[in-house]
């Protein structure tokens, strides 16, 4: 049965961000999501699949990119930097201009650069790298490239909200840093001990691990080394299985420690903290459904009732937000003016305005703190994968709290 988005309430000042004329001739903007839809992080992966597919359909009733539609369709990369790559060369040769990948900083890596290559060997056949998740700094720094465009706030950004927090915290005294041992893994133990000590020298750093990215089954021997260390707060960039197992593991160890998590809102993981979460896991991201006036809920509510399922990935709304604009300010489903166009643009989002700034296609945007909470129909409305726990707000910071200087010496087109 079709989705009717009629009822659904777009704010004035969103309805006016996709104003303007239509395209000549009406094409389908044929998208490959090209993230794991099998294995331990495939729960993940399908359910933002079918958030960018339910925003789809959204854009495509409601006319964001004019007469053009767009159209979304998964390609398994199995979260394999390799398997990536295979799945980028066959979604090019079936026509696809339009690469969305979040899930991994190595496989958004692989990717970047087979991307720059195949567009500077087939000028006029273009490819555009739509980047949700993948965080890692260097994807808008050193690896920056005029094909790519973040819709996430990178590692850097996230660490620098998130300690700016914890800085205010008398109580926080001693730190353990846990995460997956790979590119973003590094990025967040390098940024938690940078800005803790540029921030709150005082704060101790008893233990920093990192694991193989989806391969530990039972983190009791972290969790016991956690403990043992006597950390109060965790700090941790977890993701998918390997966060849900922590906080399982956690949870079953009666660790009493606080978790600052990148990840606690996404699949597996509300479930997996249960009560046990409560007051004690935090994440820092761009956004929380429980916000000041539940901006989007709408579209969790309608989210949840056609999937059964909790709509997070709020990267989606922004990137087909931008892209739709693009498209109709460019009248052009071409890749190279869409990107020109979405160079600098600001778009009404559901966490405020967001710029995509030029320099380095890094989104610039607000971000929450929020934490674990019971459900109590004031604050928090909204819970996640039926447990009756959700996302308190603790504080929103504006975009420019946040705001990281970048190295990228990007190459433009001629």
């Amino acid at each position: 049965m079709a989705i009717q988005f009629k009822s659904l309430i777009i704010p004035l000042s969103l309805a006016a961000a996709f104003a303007g004329p239509a395209t000549a001739h009406a094409e389908t903007v044929k998208m490959a999501f090209i993230d794991p839809l099998s294995g331990p992080f495939a729960p993940v992966g399908q359910g933002i699949l079918k958030s960018w597919q339910y925003i789809a359909e959204m854009a495509n009733a409601q006319k964001w990119a004019g007469g053009n539609t767009f159209e979304i369709v998964g390609f398994d990369n199995k979260a394999s930097p390799q398997e990536s790559l295979s799945q980028l060369k066959t979604a090019i040769d079936q026509g696809y201009r339009y690469i969305i990948q979040g899930n991994g900083s190595g496989a958004a890596l692989a990717l970047i650069d087979a991307v720059n290559k195949h567009n500077e060997r087939n000028p006029g056949k273009e490819v555009l790298f739509l980047n949700y998740a993948a965080v890692d700094p260097d994807l808008t720094n050193s690896k920056c490239s005029f094909w790519h465009f973040r819709f996430d706030a990178n590692s850097d950004q996230k660490m620098e909200a998130m300690t700016t927090y914890m800085a205010k915290d008398p109580n926080i005294k001693k730190v353990y840093i846990i995460g997956q041992n790979y590119s973003f893994g590094h990025q967040v133990t390098r940024a938690a001990k940078d800005y803790l000590k540029r921030k709150r020298a005082d704060v101790e750093i008893v233990g920093d691990d990192l694991h193989p990215i989806g391969q530990v089954k039972d983190f009791s021997p972290y969790i016991a080394k956690i403990k043992a260390s006597g950390a109060d707060t965790v700090i941790t960039g977890n993701w998918g299985a390997d966060l849900a197992l922590l906080i399982k593991a956690a949870k079953e160890a009666d660790l009493k420690a606080n978790f600052y998590t990148y990840y606690a809102s996404t699949t597996g993981v509300p479930t997996a903290m249960g009560p046990a979460g409560a007051d004690r896991v935090k994440y820092v991201g761009y956004w929380n459904v429980n916000n000041e006036k539940f901006v989007g809920k709408e579209i969790v509510e309608g989210f949840k009732q056609k999937y059964n399922d909790d709509y997070y990935a709020m990267a989606t709304y922004t990137g087909l937000a931008m892209v739709g604009k693009a498209i109709k300010e460019a009248k052009s489903t071409d890749p190279v003016k869409v990107a020109l166009a979405m160079e600098g643009m600001k778009v009404q989002s559901l966490n405020g305005e967001v710029e995509m700034r030029k320099s380095d296609h890094q989104l610039q945007q607000p971000l929450y703190i929020a934490t674990w909470t019971k459900v109590n129909g004031k604050d928090v409305k909204y819970d996640q994968e039926n447990t009756g726990y959700g996302w308190k707000t603790d504080v929103k910071l504006d975009a420019f709290v946040a705001t990281q200087p970048t190295s990228c010496q990007m190459k433009r087109p001629l």
